[in-house]
């Protein structure tokens, strides 16, 4: 898979598959914990990684790496390494790439967990080494400058001798704000710093953010690589020498593992990424331009409509629009829960990605944990709903949607 430039819906089948000695077509599935060796050398050599061979399944195991190079090769990227979710993933970034009193500038229009994730877990936890010869007591802590994520002014200004992350999701979660990744690129690596894009809304088969200058890609592999919300798992990808050591030495330590059998599930899902992403994308603008058009919909955000203030830029770094819609309607919380509740169709639940349409009210739910004048910040109002729109018929979706904004 390795001699021609296969696109990508061949790569989402055929890349990274390994057979074994018995010839199997399907990706074998190695439920095992460990691997035995050939002898005391052998082993050694493993553990002291002079030998590529694999020993346990925290960090390394068959069918984890065949998944780990499908993703690699579907984002044109060089290697992967796979983690036990996309919170997991982030964490990784930040624990195997980054040192004590470092920086990271990160955009404003972040999925809640992460922020709190990096506020609450990176930011304000300690570690104290005590009792390690020539080693003193210090801190695991770091600075975070939360930057909007159209400013390049901004992205400029927050650099600093100590920033070693710049970080953004695009599109963002849930405003389907566009970051401008090549210029974004350019002003991490002028500062010296590496470029990190959640691509988890948009997935390979829309957008490869590497060929726009990120370094590292990180995904929530429970969402569209999996497809049918069926299991938990994440991926960081980038350059060999930037994401492996460091985050095999973070799985080794820290066992935030992906399973063999999660990796298997996400390696069949992989096989139909393309055309799901195909179809859920062309339903959710067809959702999008209904939506747009409803009078109680004060505001639709879906970087697919020409209304989109970053419409030209999407287009030019994503095939679609994605398959997220995110709309505001009038009359606030209630309006909006009323919308909810009137769903027979649209699954209430915070997962995305899934070829089930879901619908979620991020104020209360995936953003609700922040405070209430961290969410307005981030443009996270009352009215705000997000739909992540499956493969059912989009009258349907529709006929659904509006028995709540008519206030049948």
């Amino acid at each position: 898979m390795t001699t021609k430039p296969y696109d990508i819906d061949t790569l989402g089948v055929r890349a990274g598959v390994h057979r074994s000695p018995l010839g199997e077509h399907a990706e074998a599935l190695f439920l095992t914990s460990s691997f035995v060796f050939e002898s005391a050398a052998q082993a050694a050599a493993r553990f002291a990684g002079e030998d590529d061979g694999f020993v346990y399944s925290r960090y390394t195991n068959p069918t984890v790496q065949m998944f780990e190079e499908r993703l690699a090769a579907l984002e044109g990227a060089e290697c992967a390494v796979a983690t036990s979710s996309g919170m997991a993933a982030i964490l990784g970034c930040v624990m195997g790439l980054m040192k004590a009193g470092e920086h990271i500038a990160a955009s404003r229009r972040l999925f809640g967990a992460t922020v709190q994730q990096i506020n609450n877990l990176l930011g304000k936890f300690g570690i104290h080494l005590y009792g390690v010869p020539g080693q003193e007591p210090w801190q695991f802590g770091i600075e975070v400058t939360y930057v909007p994520l159209d400013d390049a002014a901004a992205w400029a200004a927050a650099a600093r001798p100590n920033t070693r992350l710049f970080f953004v999701e695009s599109p963002s979660n849930p405003l389907m704000e566009i970051a401008d990744i090549g210029a974004i690129a350019a002003i991490a690596h002028a500062a010296g710093a590496l470029l990190v894009v959640d691509n988890c809304f948009c997935s390979p088969a829309i957008q490869r953010p590497i060929e726009l200058g990120a370094d590292i890609v990180v995904h929530s592999a429970t969402k569209y690589l999996d497809g049918q919300g069926r299991v938990m798992g994440g991926a960081v990808v980038g350059r060999r020498k930037v994401v492996f050591d460091p985050l095999t030495t973070f799985l080794r330590n820290a066992g935030a593992t992906l399973s063999p059998f999660n990796a298997w599930v996400v390696l069949k899902g992989l096989e139909t990424l393309k055309i799901r992403m195909d179809a859920q994308s062309a339903a959710a603008l067809s959702l999008a331009t209904w939506l747009e058009a409803h009078p109680r919909v004060k505001r639709v955000h879906y970087p697919g409509l020409a209304s989109h203030p970053q419409h030209a830029l999407a287009m030019r770094q994503q095939r679609t629009g994605g398959a997220i819609v995110s709309f505001e309607v009038d009359g606030g919380r209630d309006a909006a829960w009323r919308v909810v509740d009137n769903c027979q169709l649209v699954s209430i639940t915070a997962n995305l990605g899934d070829t089930k349409s879901t619908i979620t009210h991020p104020a209360s739910t995936t953003h609700g944990r922040l405070k209430p004048e961290v969410r307005a910040a981030a443009g996270i109002v009352e009215g705000l709903l997000r739909v992540s729109v499956g493969l059912e018929s989009v009258a349907d979706l529709q006929s659904d949607l509006a028995r709540g904004l008519d206030g049948k």
